[in-house]
């Protein structure tokens, strides 16, 4: 959209170069201090850290940056946890520089920020109107990064358990299903924190599409190209004078062109270009 492309002229030295490096940093900070004292890392995240909507509105505000301390695949067990969250760190580093490298560093830097502006958004609206404390983590936020490049790249592969390869399109479309499922037997709550979570993937790619393509003048301007790009059967000719009648096979030394005057795709060999009458409105006006 025209918008957005001047937003992105006038504010794209302010964006952050490498930004998944610095969000993987915050990961792996967390991640240490999980291993060192896992108790400890639950009360400080749970209690200071995490998006809560109760804490932000009385003032907590630091809580919109420092829920991103936690790290990715976090599961029950303290082993899992560690091995899964370091190969983890590693994976969405590469997806998300991967995603900076074709979007260019400002629109990632916009795709990372409203996919934060959106988590916090869902946990606002979860205490204001269904008067809910939810604990948001990262969860979201790292789904939206790997749906995007599921998009770009459906075909790549990755390999399940270490040693089945399943391709992105099919593990993106295994973690919809599950969305699916809790929007559909979900509460109110679920569906609000899914819908409002992950809405910056399609918000994103509709702001950044360029829908100038799907107008009909570009759009016949395309098929017109096509139609004359195409290879023509023999005997068959592009160009035509509308004057003389003759033809790109009439002699190689021929050049043919259109008159910017006359109404109408009217074509003209060299002879005839300044000398026809040009036509307007079916009838012909002085000499050219």
């Amino acid at each position: 959209m025209k918008f957005f492309y001047d937003f992105e002229r006038k504010y794209n030295r302010y964006a952050i170069p490498n930004l998944m490096y610095y969000i993987v940093i915050l990961y792996a900070v967390g991640l240490a201090v999980y291993v060192v004292n896992p108790v400890m890392y639950w009360n400080i995240y749970s209690g200071y850290l995490c998006l809560d909507g109760r804490a932000i509105l009385h003032g907590q505000v630091w809580r919109l940056v420092t829920f991103l301390i936690f790290p990715p695949s976090f599961g029950s067990f303290r082993f899992t946890s560690v091995f899964f969250g370091i190969i983890a760190l590693f994976m969405y580093h590469s997806l998300g520089q991967t995603l900076e490298n074709i979007w260019g560093s400002f629109r990632f830097n916009v795709f990372f920020f409203m996919g934060m502006l959106a988590q916090a958004l869902a946990c606002l609206l979860g205490y204001v109107i269904f008067r809910q404390d939810w604990m948001l983590t990262t969860g979201f936020l790292n789904s939206s990064i790997f749906l995007a490049f599921a998009m770009y790249f459906p075909d790549a592969q990755f390999l399940l358990f270490f040693v089945l390869p399943v391709k992105a399109k099919w593990l993106a479309v295994a973690e919809c299903a599950v969305y699916l499922y809790s929007f559909v037997f979900g509460g109110m709550a679920d569906r609000c924190e899914l819908i409002v979570s992950l809405a910056n993937v399609l918000v994103f790619f509709l702001i950044t599409r360029n829908y100038k393509r799907y107008a009909p003048k570009e759009i016949h301007r395309k098929n017109k190209f096509k139609k004359e790009s195409k290879i023509l059967p023999k005997g068959s000719t592009r160009h035509r004078c509308a004057v003389c009648g003759r033809t790109e096979l009439d002699g190689d030394d021929l050049e043919f062109r259109y008159c910017s005057k006359c109404e109408g795709s009217y074509e003209y060999c060299q002879d005839h270009l300044y000398t026809h009458k040009h036509v307007v409105k079916d009838k012909e006006e002085g000499q050219g």
